[in-house]
């Protein structure tokens, strides 16, 4: 979704628019019941769950008890973010400074130095708070109005500190791993454009070719895309070692971040050339087989500009023939992150389900337009069967989109089975955080505490980590149950069995889940028993 960046670092891993603008979305049919799956499938609450589904209805009406349980609460891991867009923009305003770059005043653009005419030192912000506030509402959504082009605004921010993100991926993802640790994540997947330059240059010496196997065979003739594989490994290295020295990993003084599970996305331009296209896409799934720190791939950039309306359909068949190519790389895309009134009505009719049914996307993200897809009922059927989840960034819909409340199809999504997990997607453009998120879906959406610990086990469940799940079959429709060497197990009451500790050992999703596990045991034992009257 996001402009791609330029570069990438990496850390090895498992150690609005206007209101007014915004037309009403067109009758749908309506969504079917819930399905009997789940629900019916759960168990009685245990005593733990029924002692936290009493506190969060005890503090629904007090907001900083409130706060204070969403912030504890164990929230899975990150599926949908983008590294560029992940950390604060106060932060992001300190390393301007730390190298020297200047503002372009006219535009808040960051730019190289020397800082001529129309511009100003970025240093200058750490002692004029006018000028900093004024740079942090340039780069970010904060004290953006509500009748304003949200949807612009958002994506010009990443031009506008792009200078900044490009140079210390490693320093980035220091930052945004701390906070992803205090928010009780134990997983990370973020988005970067490795090797975006040398990417750039085999694509314009290869040209376009629209026989696919043929662009594909000019690729690797040669060793030529290998040698960029090579470049973003090299890059990836680099990052990694800025990302532990930043974090001081191995010290006595390491931060929280080092203890993050952490894999990378690689970003593909949408809006490039198709040659250009087609080569990230292969760069990064040929990575995603060759580097276990990369996992997937995924498009990025608005999905409704015009160049990436007009290519929809034949990205979506590169990634058909690409997968055919490299099975072992993920897929997840950016697809539906439209709503009537931004694009034509016939471009709201396909995109989930080319996503979904050509490219083979194992996850989606946004997927905001659903109910406006033809046949959308059999997409989301499709979905729910093939445990296909949707990546669901509440704030970011709100603000580019003004897509919220019932409008959005997040009870659509759950009626149907569908997988849902709860993402930040920029929560440093944003301003908020992954406990924002869950918040706002319990009030919004009446979400109890078994839904939002689904919510979070989904998480992980339909993260792109290797091994075998904790639970068995289909969690999202027969509810979470562990599997057959951890059955009658329970984390973080007692260690795992002999049987159990094999998976584990052999797993790490299923590692990653037991922890989970157990930090669910333990905020429930801490949470304060309810007063009784009498």
């Amino acid at each position: 979704m996001r402009p791609a960046a330029t570069g990438v670092a990496a850390l090895a891993a498992l150690c609005l628019l206007p209101t007014a603008a915004v037309a009403a979305p067109s009758a749908a049919p309506a969504a079917p019941p819930a399905p009997a799956g789940a629900a019916a499938h759960r168990p009685p609450l245990t005593p733990g769950e029924a002692l936290a589904s009493a506190r969060l209805a005890a503090v629904r009406h007090d907001p900083a008890a409130l706060h204070a349980f969403f912030r504890a609460l164990p929230k899975g891991g990150e599926l949908h973010n983008h590294l560029s867009g992940a950390v604060s923009t106060e932060y992001l305003v300190e390393l301007a400074a730390e190298d020297g770059l200047c503002i372009d005043t006219a535009t808040t653009t960051a730019v190289v130095p020397p800082c001529g005419p129309g511009t100003r030192p970025a240093a200058d912000a750490r002692t004029d708070s006018a000028f900093r506030d004024t740079i942090i509402r340039e780069w970010s959504m904060e004290d953006f109005p509500p009748d304003g082009n949200g949807h612009d605004h958002f994506f010009d921010t990443f031009g506008k500190f792009g200078e900044v993100t490009w140079r210390h991926r490693g320093k980035l993802l220091a930052e945004f791993a701390d906070s992803v640790a205090a928010q009780n994540q134990f997983y990370l997947e973020t988005m970067v454009s490795p090797a975006s330059e040398e990417a750039k240059k085999l694509a314009a010496e290869v040209g376009w070719d629209a026989d696919l196997a043929r662009l594909h065979d000019k690729l690797v003739t040669g060793g030529k895309l290998d040698r960029v594989v090579d470049a973003a490994v090299r890059e990836a290295d680099a990052g990694d070692a800025e990302f532990r020295t930043e974090s001081r990993c191995g010290t006595a003084q390491a931060r929280p971040g080092c203890e993050l599970a952490v894999r990378w996305i690689s970003q593909v331009s949408r809006g490039s050339s198709h040659e250009r296209v087609f080569t990230q896409m292969a760069l990064g799934m040929r990575l995603a087989e060759r580097d276990p720190r990369f996992v997937a791939v995924n498009l990025v950039q608005p999905e409704d500009w015009d160049t990436s309306l007009a290519n929809y359909r034949l990205q979506m068949r590169m990634l058909q023939y690409l997968r055919g190519v490299y099975p072992k790389a993920h897929v997840t895309l950016h697809a539906g992150e439209l709503w009537p009134g931004l694009v034509k009505p016939e471009d709201l009719a396909f995109h989930i389900a080319e996503a979904v049914n050509v490219a083979g996307a194992q996850r989606i993200g946004h997927g905001v337009d659903l109910r406006h897809e033809d046949a959308w009922q059999r997409t989301a059927a499709t979905m729910g069967a093939r445990e296909i989840a949707v990546e669901v960034p509440f704030t970011s819909n709100a603000q580019i989109l003004g897509v919220k409340g019932a409008d959005h199809p997040f009870e659509t999504y759950r009626a149907f089975g569908v997988p849902v997990v709860l993402a930040t997607d920029d929560p440093g453009v944003s301003r908020i955080d992954i406990t924002h998120e869950y918040q706002y879906a319990s009030k919004t959406y009446g979400l109890g505490y078994r839904d939002l610990k689904d919510l979070a086990r989904a998480s992980l469940e339909y993260a792109f980590l290797p091994g075998a799940s904790l639970w068995q079959g289909n969690p999202t429709r027969d509810g979470y149950r562990t599997a057959g060497p951890c059955r009658g197990e329970r984390p973080g009451v007692a260690a795992p069995g002999p049987a159990c500790r094999r998976l584990l050992d052999a797993s790490p999703k299923a590692t990653a889940e037991w922890r989970q596990e157990a930090a669910f045991a333990a905020f429930e034992r801490r949470l304060p028993a309810p007063r009784t009257t009498g």
